[in-house]
């Protein structure tokens, strides 16, 4: 079976203990190698998936042969990422050592703790606002086997008090020696996260760098640019949603790898927004 995905929708009468008891019992748990959790809650902008998380470290022996887990399969029309609370994940990395992949969205209330894992080599947490405890969190984490970090970072308004002197001590070699996917996107200080990714010192082993998102202009491209003989090992950059200038956008695209620069953005009179916020 591979894959699937748990959710409720409105008017269902179903609560996140009653979907926790959904996974839990399901025949076909043992084969499912990737857990998707959507809607847990009819009331979900009051309720955090807690319940669902201490069931899988409660019962982690059913769990051990699950590789990739996704909490928060959200769209907007079911609600807002911004209004997703979150939950501690440390117990719950504890619980799985041969997890690979985590995706979270939301950042809401959301800890990762101290993690210790030898396996994981995805992470990604999508949010409309990314606390700096988070960050915090993963400076302090032991990720030996870590291939791709995704931070979407957000706006203040929602969360995001990330700086680019936080992400500058999180681009780092000795944290992650193995990551080949670096993305520090949805910013409004986006030229900012391009210039931290490029002064890293983890700038050459990346073969894929994400920057989308955000509010990224010219002055990022130009980073960009100045910086090609130090790309070498690149082979994907990912700049989509930008307000560059068509003539950057054409000279980003002539570059010896792969350049996404689609979905350009013209400021409103209130002036720049990153994609995801609310």
């Amino acid at each position: 079976m591979g894959e699937k995905k748990y959710f409720c929708e409105y008017d269902d009468n179903v609560t996140v203990s009653m979907l926790a008891g959904r996974i839990l019992n399901d025949p076909d748990l043992p084969q499912i190698t990737s857990i998707i959790v959507g809607m847990w809650d009819e009331e979900m902008w009051d309720q955090d998936p807690s319940v669902i998380l201490q069931m899988i470290i409660d019962n982690k022996e059913k769990f051990q042969h699950v590789q990739s887990l996704f909490i928060g399969d959200v769209d907007s029309d079911e609600l807002e990422i911004s209004w997703i609370k979150q939950g501690n994940y440390e117990e719950l990395l504890r619980a799985l050592p041969n997890l690979k992949s985590l995706k979270i969205q939301g950042s809401e209330d959301l800890v990762l703790g101290s993690i210790d894992h030898e396996n994981l080599t995805e992470l990604e947490i999508c949010c409309g606002g990314l606390p700096v405890s988070v960050v915090g969190d993963l400076k302090n984490a032991r990720l030996p086997s870590l291939e791709s970090l995704v931070l979407y970072l957000g706006v203040e308004s929602y969360g995001g008090d990330c700086s680019a002197s936080d992400l500058k001590g999180l681009a780092k070699k000795d944290l992650f020696p193995n990551l080949k996917t670096l993305g520090f996107l949805d910013s409004e200080q986006q030229d900012d996260m391009v210039r931290v990714i490029l002064e890293s010192d983890i700038l050459p082993q990346l073969e894929t760098i994400d920057v989308s998102c955000g509010c990224l202009t010219n002055r990022g491209g130009q980073l960009i640019l100045d910086a090609v003989d130090r790309l070498g090992n690149l082979k994907k950059l990912d700049m989509h949603y930008h307000y560059m200038s068509s003539r950057m956008v054409d000279k980003l695209k002539a570059l010896p790898f792969e350049v996404d620069v689609s979905d350009e953005q013209e400021a409103d009179d209130y002036g720049m927004w990153p994609m995801i916020t609310e």
